[in-house]
């Protein structure tokens, strides 16, 4: 009988995880089918000047929406309703965009577009950090621990996004590839529209609404506990630096798509693979991130959170640099290669160990406003800033006229990630150590 239960349970545990997997899968391949691409395509249609503020609105409703969300899935509705709510909203707004680019054809307006996109990543952005919360509380609740089984789950959201981004690469309709047209917005929102009906299949996550007692904080009654972890100081510094780093995230995305595009004006380079294929090349980068996702258990474990971020600031440091020295041609290709590899530390080595970070010091009751809160700093105010800055950047270097300027911009952007990697070794204190 004990062998059966045992069987039993390792069926269940596992039938879990593969939800998860579609979960993790369904949320990313939403967000790679237009985030490397879209940038290129605004260029195409003449919003190459506009591209700085589409991604910066991903960052612009990251400074509230997943923390108000958090908090209604704190204390109002189950994680797992809201997370199915935001995305029927956030698909059918980012459907909306690519009809209207369709129905617009060559009189495509800046308002129209961006107001409907608007609309689409603010419903969007909050999922991510919703996402890690159905899943911690499901694997929680299982009796699984999520810093050793959430991890290889996480893995198959970048393989969703992977395989998203090389379907906007390869496939073509009406001869154009999908990278360079509207229907990247339209697959997006149809994948979110299917993952609005999966998310309610998710285990029921906890609500705690607040406290019944008469004395209760102006924080506790808004349910904006979460910030309270500002008045620990090293907690402070933490989500700081977390917001200096953020603003290293939407630069690639935003701009990387199109400054291999833009080698296309030499004739010598304009039919190489990286420019023909740039969202292809780009997809190595999440390749790098499957394999690295693996590596995080083993270097929290071993580092600690503090040689982890570390190692994700200096590998942001070489990302940029090698965008600079690189080129479509041999060997220079060789070098954006070597960039899309080391974004995966990059990426992972911050976002995911930082999320576990918060999960690991954080009670029950604050928990997704928490999420929330490191997804305000990283992809709300880290982001926005550092999208604004990298277009003024762009900008003052005169990338879109002088294709030849943009070494300038991504040196510029390599010296910044060096800048915050040393003031974060100087200012941040290792948890352990700390206890030790």
């Amino acid at each position: 009988m004990r062998i059966k239960h045992n069987y039993y349970g390792i069926m269940k545990n596992t039938q879990l995880k593969i939800r998860l997997i579609v979960l993790n899968f369904l949320e990313f391949a939403v967000w790679g089918a237009y985030l490397t691409s879209l940038g290129r395509y605004l260029g195409n249609i003449g919003l190459g000047a506009q591209i700085k503020w589409f991604f910066a609105m991903q960052g612009i409703v990251s400074i509230f929406m997943p923390t108000i969300m958090g908090i209604i899935a704190d204390r109002k509705i189950q994680a797992q309703k809201v997370l199915s709510l935001c995305h029927g909203l956030a698909g059918a707004f980012m459907a909306a965009a690519g009809l209207y680019c369709m129905g617009a054809g060559d009189a495509i307006q800046f308002a129209p577009l961006f107001v409907l996109y608007s609309f689409s990543v603010a419903f969007f952005m909050p999922t991510i950090a919703l996402v890690n919360s159905v899943a911690y509380n499901a694997l929680g609740k299982a009796g699984l621990d999520p810093v050793k089984e959430f991890p290889p789950i996480r893995v198959f959201g970048t393989i969703g996004f992977i395989i998203s981004m090389l379907a906007t690469n390869w496939l073509r309709f009406g001869g154009v590839s999908m990278q360079d047209s509207y229907t990247q917005m339209i697959s997006s929102g149809i994948l979110s529209v299917i993952l609005c009906a999966y998310a309610l299949t998710m285990p029921e996550c906890p609500v705690k609404p607040r406290s019944s007692q008469k004395e209760q904080s102006m924080m506790e009654a808004l349910g904006l506990n979460a910030f309270s972890l500002f008045k620990d100081g090293q907690f402070a510094i933490f989500f700081i630096f977390s917001m200096l780093l953020g603003a290293s995230l939407q630069i690639t995305n935003g701009y990387a798509n199109t400054f291999l595009g833009s080698f296309a004006e030499n004739p010598a380079l304009a039919n190489t693979f990286a420019v023909k294929n740039s969202n292809a090349i780009l997809a190595i980068s999440q390749a790098s991130e499957t394999l690295c996702i693996l590596l995080i258990p083993y270097c929290m474990k071993k580092f600690g959170i503090k040689k982890v971020m570390l190692i994700a600031m200096f590998a942001w440091v070489f990302r940029f640099g090698f965008f600079g020295l690189g080129s479509p041609a041999m060997p220079g290709v060789l070098l954006f290669i070597l960039s899309c590899i080391v974004y995966g530390v990059a990426f992972d080595f911050f976002n995911i160990s930082g999320s576990l970070y918060v999960e690991q010091n954080t009670s029950t009751d604050i928990r997704s406003s928490a999420q929330g809160l490191f997804m305000l700093m990283t992809n709300g105010l880290g982001a926005t800033i550092g999208t604004l800055a990298a277009g003024k950047v762009v900008e003052a270097c005169n990338c879109f006229a002088e294709p030849s300027n943009w070494a300038t911009a991504w040196y510029i952007f390599a010296g910044y990630a060096l800048v915050v990697a040393v003031l974060f070794s100087i200012l941040f204190k290792d948890p352990a150590k700390k206890q030790a």
